[in-house]
Parts: structure tokens; sequence; C-alpha cells
């Protein structure tokens, strides 16, 4: 493996990372619950929990929810999440403790969505599912008691691919509204061609040869990188990004999704869209599951301030 001039309190926790299944999807899927169960349970106390189902888009089955209502509230604010997993892996609990954490600390309904994954469901299945949930979370306001012009949407990695997508959606299909948008290492080119992701070849957790997979899984064997990969799928794709809600982006030093976020923050600001671009330096994918580290630490403070100045706290 290639030696990366990692954080140096990251560093020392790397060898301890299980290193995730190449290509089967339902390995990965495993292994990531199994990754996610070893850390200690979330403390729920001063929040409730429930978990739904509604309706899928026309005749798509029904799609699982779980709204995180905090008893204190700060606001009648909301934050819609769109878990990672690279499209193929991740449900309900792989961001189930980051949720109550949001919920605790902004104060406000938290909405996560359990979209369905590829293979299975290829594109555009999994983001019809989470536009689905993202349209009911506005249309409940009034039962959740939110106000559905102060809704932020927050996804990592594929899931900030897929608010990316959610947000030129709701754009193009005129609403719901999304008063901002929080894109986290987001996965949002098809074409595998920038600078960090040829070079990251054995990155931790995410590298090159996973990308592959990814979309491979996503859109169907053979298709990435050719001419008709819609916007929604790899917004990286979309020349047009005027009237998007402002943003934030976050990027990992030794990530090759790296650049194509950069690139995708400076493509919105280009188009007027109010953005804030963060780049976390010694850092690789998915390195803020090392939570105790200062630059974790970090990150998860501006996680929580950026929320909060973004849904008016």
């Amino acid at each position: 493996m290639t030696t990366y001039a990692f954080d140096p309190e990251i560093a020392a926790m790397v060898p301890l990372i299980p290193d995730l299944p190449g290509d089967d999807p339902l390995a990965i899927r495993a292994s990531l619950s199994e990754m996610i169960a070893q850390f200690p349970p979330a403390d729920t106390t001063g929040l409730q929990i429930e978990d739904r189902q509604i309706p899928g888009r026309d005749r798509d089955p029904a799609v699982p929810i779980r709204i995180y209502r905090p008893e204190q509230r700060s606001a009648p604010a909301a934050v819609y999440n769109v878990h990672g997993g690279g499209f193929i892996a991740g449900d309900l609990e792989t961001e189930h403790a980051f949720n109550v954490r949001l919920a605790r600390e902004l104060g406000v309904v938290v909405v996560s969505v359990d979209y369905r994954l590829a293979p299975e469901t290829p594109f555009p299945g999994g983001l019809e599912d989470a536009y689905a949930g993202l349209v009911w979370t506005a249309t409940r306001a009034g039962e959740l008691g939110i106000d559905p012009k102060r809704i932020a949407i927050q996804g990592t990695s594929a899931g900030g691919g897929l608010c990316a997508a959610l947000a030129l959606l709701a754009r193009d299909r005129g609403g719901p509204h999304i008063a901002f948008q929080f894109l986290s290492v987001p996965e949002l080119d098809d074409r595998l061609t920038t600078g960090s992701m040829i070079e990251f070849t054995d990155t931790p957790l995410w590298s090159r040869p996973r990308a592959v997979v990814s979309w491979d899984c996503y859109l169907g064997p053979g298709r990435a990188g050719t001419d008709d990969v819609s916007i929604y799928a790899a917004p990286a794709r979309a020349t047009d990004l005027a009237g998007l809600p402002p943003a934030y982006v976050s990027v990992m030093h030794f990530d090759p999704l790296r650049d194509e976020g950069v690139a995708y923050a400076l493509a919105m600001l280009a188009s007027g869209v109010s953005v804030e671009l963060h780049l976390f330096p010694g850092t690789f994918h998915g390195s803020m599951l090392i939570q105790d580290a200062a630059i974790s630490k970090r990150e998860q403070a501006e996680t929580i301030a950026v929320l909060r100045q973004a849904l008016a706290l």
C-alpha cells in the first residue's frame, strides 16, 4: 500500500480499520453493518424516534423512513438525511448515531430515508425513494411541526451525491423547497477522470476500484462514463447549476472523490450559488469514523455549526 501523509492521530488508527470486501454488494453490506455495530449504541435520551413506511413514487414499493423528534426544540426546522454506502450498501442504522446527534444538538426534527440499493435497484430507483421521502417531509410539515421552507438536506458520500441530485430534481420539478444542501464527501461523477480518482487506488475505505464497482452497480454494467448518463445520476455532469440552494461541500485530502467535490463546489459558485468549501488535510474518505482525532472533532463541530447557521437556529 502507498504511504500517505495522513494526520498523525488518524494514521495511528488506519491499521485497525477493517477492509471492506471488494466487489460483492452483499458482502459489502454485511461488512458495513458489522463495522457500524462495533460502535457503542447511541444515547437516545430526550428523543422520540419512530420508524414509518411512506408511499413510494407511482407504483414503487413503500419507502422506510426514520423520524427523530427532540423533546427540546430550538426551531420548527428539519434535516433530511440520506445515508452513504456507495449506492450499494447502508440502511437506517448506518448513520443512526449521527442523526441522534443532529436532532439533539440542533434541536430540530431529523428524517432519514432507507432508499433501495443497487444493483438490485439501479438508478433512478434509490433517488426516487429519496425524493419521495423529501416530498413526504415537506407535505407533512404540519404534523412534524416544521416550516417547509426550513428543510436542509444532508448526505455523506453516495448520500452526498444523492442530495446533490435531489437539489437538481427539486429545482427542475418545482419543489419541494430546500433551504440548504450539506454535501459531505459527495460521490458525483461517474466518469472517474479527476486527478484524485486516478491517483488514489489503494486508500482506506474508498478507492478508485471501489468507485468503479459503485458506479457499475448504480448505472448498470458498462454505462459509467458513456454519453447517456443523466445529470440526476451524476450531478457533476450538470452544466446549469443556477437556482440551486446554498451549499456546504466537504472533501478529504486523500479521497478519490476529493477533486469532483471541489469542482462541483466551484461550478455552483460560478453559477451564482452561495457555497462553503472545506478540505480537511491529512484525512481520507470515512476518516471521521476515528472520532477522537482532533481533525474529526473539528469536522463534527463544523457540521453542527454550518447546519445551525443554515437553518437560522
